[in-house]
């Protein structure tokens, strides 16, 4: 006798703790990407500027959808927890800041791969660190659990449609899903690329997949 799968009841939030490998993974990289750079190798700042300025953009956009669709619910709902939330906007608005300032020195670093500007660029990143680790560490902490108590399986999902529906270039798409699935599990691997039409996620695994992998080895070499 078969049964018929049934659909979720509750949010999957793991999948934000994968998001945030990403963030670790490369702002904790990328103050000695910039360092690395040689004085006057604009070859080489274009290729680590682009990888910044790509992760800068992710970050903000993964914190503006939790700001537009995430935040309100939890306060509306859960308004015992208002202090949390709170917290968070804070934190929110910090990174932010930083995010803006280091997204102002990248355009002359890249172009000039001077050190007088890479130094102060390198710095700004090296204090990024502190304040949005603290966040993601308290968000996987405290805010997961109530998102899947208190978030439907379709809310829950808006986040990851707000994330999609920026990625308008083909070069946007592989990159921040390569950069997610690098340190995924098969089982967050299959889960991630689920909402994926059959013709895109084959088309990942044949094209997507190597072009991100020679895309980060470009990015990383020494």
């Amino acid at each position: 006798m078969s049964t018929t799968p049934q659909a979720a009841t509750r949010p999957d939030t793991n999948e934000m703790k994968v998001i945030h490998r990403v963030f670790r993974r490369e702002f904790t990289a990328l103050p000695a990407l910039v360092r690395g750079v040689r004085d006057g190798d604009t070859a080489r700042s274009a290729v680590v500027g682009a990888h910044l300025q790509q992760m800068l953009w992710f970050l903000r956009i993964h914190h503006e959808g939790e700001d537009e669709l995430l935040w309100p619910l939890l306060l509306d709902r859960v308004t015992l927890q208002a202090d949390l939330v709170h917290r968070m906007e804070g934190q929110h608005q910090v990174v932010a800041a930083l995010i803006e300032q280091a997204t102002a020195l990248l355009p002359e670093w890249t172009a000039t791969a001077s050190a007088a500007s890479g130094e102060p660029l390198a710095a700004l990143l090296g204090e990024l660190t502190a304040p949005l680790f603290e966040h993601l560490g308290e968000e996987e902490q405290h805010i997961l659990p109530l998102a899947a108590d208190h978030l439907s399986v379709a809310e829950w999902a808006a986040l990851g449609e707000h994330g999609r529906s920026h990625l308008a270039t083909p070069q946007d798409q592989v990159r921040v899903l390569g950069a997610i699935l690098e340190d995924a599990t098969p089982d967050e691997r299959a889960h991630m690329l689920a909402p994926m039409p059959p013709p895109a996620r084959d088309a990942w695994t044949t094209q997507g997949a190597p072009a991100y992998a020679a895309y980060i080895a470009q990015v990383r070499q020494g």
